[in-house]
């Protein structure tokens, strides 16, 4: 089976994001489409910055099993909110941490606001970023406008129905592209 890592990005106090992490882990096991788990970059509390990891002389342990969920992922979805017009210092910092483990992985993206815009400022910025280090992303998009209106705090979706018929398409997508480069892969 097809793994999914689903990397929350806000490690902001009161953040709301989170919400969609988890509605897409509950999502992703209730339709039994792939093994999930949530990278919750609050959890990790990275240090900033300073060098990749290639270049470290002492990765922490933290760093070094992040980096292989990375890496074993057969596709992850971003959940970011947006911060004005652009995405959180610690999705930044953690894109930057790691090259060879974003290499052609099927990333999909999910952008959260608490505005009607659903964060969909911050795609341009993020996609330009997975670009730059090769990873693939997914064409399919998720914004989440007004995440208190759409998720409680545990992840569930208010309206259940519209809002899994809007997954199934965006999980559908990256379902795909993981699929895809699984069989150029083997090839």
């Amino acid at each position: 089976m097809a793994h999914i890592s689903i990397l929350s990005s806000s490690v902001r106090t009161g953040r709301h994001s989170h919400r969609t992490a988890l509605y897409f882990k509950k999502f992703i096991e209730e339709n039994k489409l792939a093994s999930v788990e949530i990278l919750d970059l609050n959890g990790y509390q990275f240090p900033v910055f300073n060098e990749r990891l290639k270049f470290q002389t002492n990765p922490s342990p933290e760093v070094l099993a992040f980096a292989e969920k990375i890496k074993s992922s057969d596709g992850i979805i971003i959940v970011t909110p947006e911060y004005n017009g652009g995405y959180p210092a610690s999705l930044k910092n953690v894109i930057d941490l790691l090259y060879a483990e974003w290499y052609r992985k099927p990333i999909a993206i999910s952008t959260v606001s608490d505005g009607v815009f659903g964060g969909t400022q911050v795609i341009t910025s993020l996609q330009f970023t997975l670009w730059k280090i090769r990873a693939w992303t997914v064409p399919a998009m998720f914004p989440v406008p007004k995440v208190n209106d759409t998720f409680d705090e545990n992840g569930n979706a208010l309206d259940k129905a519209a809002t899994d018929k809007r997954a199934k398409a965006f999980v559908d997508e990256l379902l795909w592209c993981m699929e895809a480069k699984r069989k150029m892969s083997a090839s």
